[in-house]
């Protein structure tokens, strides 16, 4: 049975749209695409590779899915450990409106996707099911605790408009940290699993 983790990049306020282009992801009039680029460095570059050699498999919504299927197959560098396991392995898709995927081993998974997801994860070995990206996807997930690690990746970037990743109406949960690092450009990775639901409390007066 394989793990199931969400990646994804966040501002200090939590948007986690369109980070890697300008042109990625303009819905809703996002005009801050592209704001990771600033902060990329080694460390970050560093804590993908270390992820995606773990990969056994990939769980995308549908946007992320085109914006990473219209990217990486032209990526031919064997030692490019992202484009070599992005293009190698398994890809399964959350769509309605996906019929025919070009990319090599796709899948596209249309109905019962909680159902379906559940059993992918029974089935994959090898290595960890993982999801990037695809906010739309992870908060359906995060609906079914579906999601057994977030690896949260925070820029230091305030950009006040965008897509987050927590919905406003969830359930309170409760996180427990796992890993953390920084890197030499101040992005914090933190590695967390959900401990069941938050609990609440109030601090004793003093006598």
């Amino acid at each position: 049975m394989a793990k199931l983790t969400l990646t994804t990049f966040l501002s200090l306020d939590g948007v986690m749209q369109a980070p890697g282009g300008p042109d990625e992801d303009r819905s809703g009039g996002f005009e801050c695409g592209g704001w990771i680029v600033p902060f990329a460095d080694e460390g970050m570059m560093r804590f993908i590779n270390e992820l995606f050699d773990r990969s056994a498999a990939f769980l995308l919504g549908r946007r992320t899915y085109d914006i990473f299927a219209a990217y990486w197959p032209k990526v031919t560098d064997p030692d490019h450990l992202v484009a070599s396991r992005l293009n190698a392995l398994p890809k399964y898709v959350v769509s309605t409106t996906l019929d025919s995927p070009e990319w090599h081993d796709t899948t596209v998974i249309s109905t019962d996707v909680a159902e379906e997801i559940a059993r992918l994860k029974e089935r994959t070995e090898g290595g960890e099911l993982q999801i990037h990206g695809s906010g739309a996807l992870a908060r359906s997930l995060m609906a079914h605790d579906l999601i057994d690690e977030y690896h949260l990746l925070r820029f230091p970037v305030v950009l006040g408009q965008g897509g987050r990743l927590f919905p406003e109406d969830g359930p309170p949960t409760a996180f427990e940290r796992i890993a953390a690092q920084e890197t030499p450009s101040g992005i914090s990775i933190h590695t967390y699993r959900p401990a069941g639901p938050a609990r609440f409390g109030t601090f004793p007066l003093d006598a």
